[in-house]
């Protein structure tokens, strides 16, 4: 029993040891904060404040705490196949033993993130926040998110689906308790048997998965989709440029429709509810628009963290060609979940009755910019937004062809603590008038420091490329995409509202050029090493 503890807990330190490193030193200087302040509560001046001080922080250590300890950034989360690796099922143990001490080590460590966020977190005055029954309600999801991502599926993505569905029904089960003022000892029975129901959901997941058990509803043939022309898996094996981008949409191009295409309805839902108040609908409508961005973060996560695998080093493919079939199966899946975003948003605005609400808007912003303008901000809007989503999923692309885990790991905490930093830091910055104005005076500055870096970086990275037809070709389309979207930029806005050069820096840096153009030495430098 210590051995099988001990292998398992090898198993985190040494795959997830920066990460957690770099987690105790953020709790550490929660602790200097709290020390200094002398346990004294902290009056914010809204919501946002708490939020990005407290929630934000806490939130993305509970995601980081999921994607460990469900082994989530080693594995395909819309395929059929358990996400349990299956080099762990050669160890030893037992079924209980392998689905029983990731459960418990993420457990402690769940419980152990809210009772320091709880004791060292810096909560608002004359707010009592309880103890327990969140206590035991952060391992219950880590649990049942653990228990339904190592369970086989008949269907590839049924896994996100079941998972959603069942996580989203404990939500509304703890909020409604909530809204009906439930006592202590009440919430504590709701959520404490979710563990052990959630044990034994998983260590059936673990054994069945362990000896290659994958159900299959033959009945339920698939139509595929001519992607890649008539003739499926043949037409697509003529050449092996072609074999390639259908290899690389079978395993990633599928998850980001696939994702955006689960969410958009329960968000959309709130455009029924909530249809008589104008924030919420605006609300509802940023947060479908932004959502292929969001969720491209996270497919880039694990396309960076699948690397490149023997298989695909040795196919009969140069370097470009392999770039190339991965860029191409990114726009095509950016194209289909924006697709599914820019066809239901219309029919939940039509069927919900908010459609008179946003032509009112467009009205409104006509008469202050006019009809042209009006609707080229729309437009570029709409096509800033795809291009982000299109740039989440490749800009990573040159961290995870260099196939190196740590680099790949590190950039994603990397992504998170900046997002957790930001926020506190424009908060800080937009309360304060003379830390606004000495922002606001050098943010030129820091603007131009950045183009410098980028330039910079590009140039270095030309000089190395060998490929001097595809560097010409690529100069030239980062060139006009620049000037097209500063010529754009200035028709939009006058010289009176924002200078000409700030509207060129923000062109140069908004368009993808530095790890884009270094993928291809990142890939030789991993394929031939």
């Amino acid at each position: 029993m210590r051995t099988a503890a001990l292998a398992i807990a090898w198993e985190f330190r040494q795959r997830h040891r920066r990460g957690l490193i770099a987690l105790a030193c953020y709790l550490v200087v929660l602790a200097v904060v709290r020390i200094v302040l002398g346990g004294q509560r902290v009056t914010y001046d809204d919501a946002e404040s708490f939020a990005w001080a407290v929630i934000v922080p806490m939130t993305a250590t509970f995601m980081y705490f999921l994607a460990i300890f469900t082994f989530g950034l080693a594995g395909d989360i819309g395929a059929r196949e358990s996400m349990y690796p299956r080099r762990m099922f050669t160890l030893p143990l037992t079924a209980s033993a392998l689905a029983g001490w990731p459960m418990l080590y993420g457990s402690i460590a769940m419980m152990g993130l809210w009772l320091a966020t709880r004791f060292l977190g810096l909560w608002p005055s004359g707010v009592d926040v309880p103890i327990f029954w969140p206590l035991l309600l952060a391992p219950s999801l880590l649990a049942w998110t653990q228990a339904l991502t190592w369970m086989s599926y008949p269907l590839p993505g049924m896994r996100v689906i079941v998972t959603v569905l069942w996580l989203m029904c404990i939500d509304t089960i703890v909020l409604v308790a909530l809204e009906l003022k439930a006592s202590e000892a009440v919430m504590i029975a709701i959520v404490a048997p979710h563990v052990p129901l959630a044990f034994l959901v998983a260590r059936f997941a673990v054994a069945r998965a362990r000896r290659g058990d994958v159900p299959h509803w033959s009945g339920l043939r698939q139509r595929k989709l001519p992607l890649f022309g008539s003739g499926g898996i043949a037409a697509a094996a003529r050449t092996p440029a072609r074999a390639q981008r259908w290899f690389e949409w079978r395993l990633h191009g599928r998850s980001l429709p696939f994702l955006v295409a689960i969410l958009l309805p329960f968000e959309l839902g709130l455009l029924f509810v909530f249809k008589e108040t104008q924030v919420i609908v605006f609300e509802t409508l940023f947060l479908a628009l932004t959502t292929p961005p969001l969720m491209a973060t996270f497919v880039a996560a694990t396309v960076s963290t699948s690397g490149l695998t023997p298989f695909v080093t040795t196919r009969p493919l140069s370097n470009g060609s392999l770039i190339a079939a991965k860029l191409k199966v990114t726009m095509q899946s950016t194209l289909v979940a924006w697709l599914l975003v820019l066809v239901a948003i219309p029919i939940a605005l039509r069927w919900s009755g908010t459609y008179a609400m946003v032509l009112d808007w467009m009205h409104q912003l006509i008469e202050i910019v006019g009809t042209p303008r009006a609707i080229v901000m729309v437009l570029l809007a709409i096509a800033v937004l795809i291009a982000e989503t299109w740039k989440q999923l490749v800009q990573s692309l040159c961290i995870g062809m260099t196939g190196r885990e740590w680099l790949i790991k590190g950039s994603l905490f990397a992504m998170l603590a900046i997002i957790v930093i930001l926020g506190p830091l424009a908060q800080w910055v937009t309360s304060d008038e003379d830390v606004w104005g000495a922002a606001w005076n050098g943010f030129p500055w820091f603007l131009a420091v950045l183009v410098c870096i980028k330039v910079a970086a590009a140039m270095w990275i030309a000089m190395r490329l060998d490929d001097h037809r595809l560097l010409l070709i690529g100069a030239i389309v980062w060139n006009a995409s620049v000037f097209a979207l500063y010529g754009v930029l200035v028709w939009i806005f006058p010289t009176v509202i924002l200078r000409h050069y700030l509207l060129a820096f923000v062109a140069i840096l908004a368009v993808p050029l530095t790890r884009l153009a270094a993928a291809p030495l990142a890939l030789a430098w991993n394929r031939h090493r």
